[in-house]
């Protein structure tokens, strides 16, 4: 009976000796698993950063190799628009100045063919031109090329238009060419009929008769005639008189684009009075000159003469000679 209890107790402590060491072991197999997490869990830590810092670093290599590749086809694209903008402005820029100088030429082949003044409207109608402006630059340009090349004549803005002109240096020779045409020119009392009425149009024939103190129906006729005076109007008077007024061919006769182009008449006033004080002034010293000569040519004393025959008689002299003819005796009368 003791015999089995020992045994049954002995059993009891092996098998309580294998739980304890089943607990032992299972214990330290507990400890070295979570040792072993620990390990695992700081090696993944350790590896991560390193993972996304690797990630980081490739993510900005790639966007800095997108924006290099971007900037690089951007500057591409601009260099190519830039190039293309300056191949189009290269072609452009010769086909203008092309343009604007067969402008210039067709204007001046029209003002060189005609013999009259064009105005720019009528120019550019001729020559197909869409404005007036284009008119003014091409007659620019042509001037200022003729100023370069010393060219004897130039393009003149002439009685509202432009006419084609040699210049007035060449006036004697071009005189000398057509000395032989006869030009029906006016005469003093024509000439001054014209002024009064270029400087004073309108006006009345009345006017201009009291401005020159003769009849001037004949001269008004005659420059009518020869078209560079014309009737304007009428006066707002009693009778409704004519007014007379200068025409296109006046302008275009004297050179002149409009009538405010004519000399002042305060000018050409000075200068007549200048002249006439210039020429009062030259006959004054010229009587000056002749009595100096005509007294240096007078002798001072007559030969043969004593100095009281030579001397002139004063008033003096003729009164003590009155004295002494009123103190002689009367002679007696005889019948």
């Amino acid at each position: 009976m003791e015999d089995a209890l020992d045994k049954q107790e002995d059993v009891q402590d092996r098998e309580a000796a294998d739980s304890a060491a089943v607990a032992a072991a299972d214990e330290q197999a507990g400890l070295v698993k979570d040792q072993a997490d620990a390990d695992g869990s700081d090696a993944d830590e350790a590896v991560k950063p390193d993972v996304s810092g690797r990630g980081a670093n490739d993510a900005d290599d790639a966007d800095d190799t997108r924006d290099a590749d971007d900037a690089a086809g951007a500057d591409d694209t601009r260099g190519a628009d830039d190039a293309d903008d300056a191949d189009d402005s290269g072609a452009s820029a010769p086909a203008d100045a092309a343009a604007e100088r067969e402008i210039a030429a067709t204007v001046e082949a029209i003002l060189f063919a005609t013999d009259s003044p064009l105005s720019a409207s009528k120019i550019a109608l001729l020559a197909g031109l869409p404005g007036r402006g284009q008119v003014k630059q091409a007659v620019a340009q042509l001037n200022e090329r003729y100023d370069r090349m010393g060219c004897a004549f130039s393009i003149e803005p002439i009685a509202g238009g432009y006419q084609m002109l040699t210049r007035c240096q060449y006036h004697d020779v071009i005189g000398r060419l057509f000395k032989n045409k006869s030009d029906s020119k006016l005469s003093q009392a024509a000439m001054e009929t014209l002024a009064i009425v270029a400087y004073r149009q309108p006006i009345l024939r009345a006017d201009i008769e009291a401005v020159r103190g003769v009849a001037s129906g004949e001269m008004l006729r005659g420059l009518m005639d020869k078209n560079l005076v014309k009737i304007v109007g009428r006066a707002e008077v009693l009778g409704r008189p004519m007014l007379y007024g200068t025409t296109r061919q006046f302008l275009e006769v004297f050179g002149l684009n409009s009538i405010n182009d004519l000399p002042n008449v305060e000018s050409l006033r000075g200068g007549r009075d200048a002249n006439a004080s210039a020429n009062a002034k030259k006959s004054a010293t010229a009587a000056a000159q002749a009595t100096d000569e005509a007294i240096a040519k007078q002798p001072a004393v007559t030969e043969g003469k004593s100095e009281s025959e030579a001397r002139p008689t004063s008033a003096e002299d003729v009164s003590d000679n009155d004295a002494e003819i009123a103190e002689q005796p009367e002679e007696p009368m005889i019948d």
